[in-house]
């Protein structure tokens, strides 16, 4: 089977890590070779976190620059310096809203235009769906089911080869019990969401 390259980006505390093993499980669920790999910078003060998922056959657990087939952002800027990723076919679904970090509390730098920038994004990829995640997670009962909203967005796609029965399915038996209700609900609030955008 092809190799299918999904880039997720966050901040630390957003579930990015979360998010990456349920598509991990997902796949092995289903019988996919699965592949993954990790980068923690400074997460835990709100730095980058990247994680890289590849299903399929093949060897290596990184993805290049213009190779990923999906990129999912949890925080806009994250999104959009991760955009090196992508390539004309690529699909980009992101969070909007924004976490900014602590140079810009300082008045140090500044935030830049996201929708500015999302746009310059959507004319280099295939399809960018961008929307409150945050609002939805909250809509589900917990700001922390925001990467549940994102995976179920997604999982809608089609992009990946998983059903989102599978995602349903792991998500009962592998998170937290007092939160699988609110990340199930997150979940298909995702997946009404990139259907409203798709």
């Amino acid at each position: 089977m092809n190799v299918t390259k999904i880039m997720i980006v966050a901040v630390g505390g957003q579930g990015n890590i979360l998010a990456a093993r349920v598509i991990g499980e997902a796949a092995v669920e289903a019988g996919i070779d699965v592949r993954m790999s990790e980068f923690h910078g400074m997460a835990q003060r709100g730095g980058v976190v990247e994680s890289m998922v590849l299903l399929g056959d093949g060897i290596s657990s990184a993805i290049s620059d213009g190779e990923a087939d999906v990129l999912v952002g949890f925080e806009p800027s994250e999104a959009i310096r991760a955009a090196i990723k992508c390539n004309s076919r690529s699909w980009v679904i992101t969070n909007t809203r924004p976490v900014p970090p602590f140079t810009v509390a300082l008045g140090q730098d500044e935030y830049p235009d996201i929708q500015a920038t999302l746009d310059k994004i959507a004319q280099r990829v295939e399809k960018l769906i961008a929307f409150d995640a945050t609002e939805l997670a909250l809509k589900a009962g917990s700001a922390m089911s925001m990467n549940m909203v994102l995976l179920g967005a997604l999982a809608r796609t089609g992009k990946i080869p998983l059903e989102p029965d599978l995602f349903r399915k792991v998500i009962r038996e592998k998170t937290k019990k007092a939160f699988v209700e609110t990340n199930l609900k997150a979940f298909d609030l995702g997946m009404e969401a990139a259907s409203k955008a798709m």
